[in-house]
């Protein structure tokens, strides 16, 4: 249906609409929502499951800490959903710089650009790291009934870690389009250009943390 005339059709957010409403704009060819929001998303359901998980573990003798996991899940959910719509913002932005004219003013905003949403994507993965601890805790210590969902929830953190790591790499990559060489981006940004290594780490650790559980989440699996 068209937007009625001289109504404007409501804003799409991560934090207030609908999984049909958000996915139904993620599959326009608009950029936002596009792969950072989609990577903010896997990181709350990561969150949501790892919270789901910890309030079925609490046993009186595990000294308080599913309860503590749980309460570092919920605020990491919400915490999760905003980044999403904060990197939505970034790319807008982002995508705004490359349709500028050439010239001077258009390297300068694709240089801004470009370090926002790498420096959007950094804050997303970095948190998602952080969660990589509390899924680990329940993979050995949770109710050991609910481990499939230990490991979809691993499934959908290595998601969030991967797009955040591509993303700041592609970001950072996106400098060559304003001037600058992949060696001037090291030496110019080298926290970010850090974040890249420290992301595919974490990758490779959700991986074996993963395999050493996915014989009791999947024992049919004879592969």
């Amino acid at each position: 249906m068209g937007t009625v005339p001289g109504m404007e059709e409501a804003e799409v957010t991560t934090q207030e609409s609908t999984v049909e409403e958000w996915t139904r704009a993620l599959a326009e060819s608009t950029g936002s929502p596009g792969g950072g929001a989609g990577t903010g998303l896997m990181l709350a359901v990561a969150a949501s499951l790892t919270s789901m998980v910890a309030g079925y573990s609490g046993e009186e003798d595990d000294g308080g800490e599913a309860a503590r996991i749980r309460e570092r899940a919920q605020a990491l959910r919400k915490e999760a959903l905003r980044l999403a719509d904060d990197d939505a913002s970034a790319s807008k932005a982002f995508g705004a710089a490359f349709r500028l004219e050439r010239g001077p003013e258009r390297d300068e905003e694709i240089r801004r650009a470009s370090l926002e949403a790498a420096a959007s994507s950094a804050v997303l993965g970095e948190r998602a790291i952080e969660a990589i601890d509390d899924l680990a805790w329940l993979a050995t210590n949770g109710n050991r009934s609910l481990v499939a969902d230990v490991v979809v929830a691993f499934g959908a953190l290595r998601a969030a870690v991967a797009g955040a790591r591509t993303n700041v790499s592609f970001d950072l990559g996106s400098l060559r389009s304003a001037g600058t060489s992949l060696e001037q981006v090291r030496e110019q940004q080298p926290d970010l250009w850090a974040a890249v290594e420290k992301l595919s780490e974490a990758m490779d650790r959700i991986d074996a943390l993963a395999a050493d559980i996915d014989h009791r989440a999947a024992p049919t699996d004879t592969a």
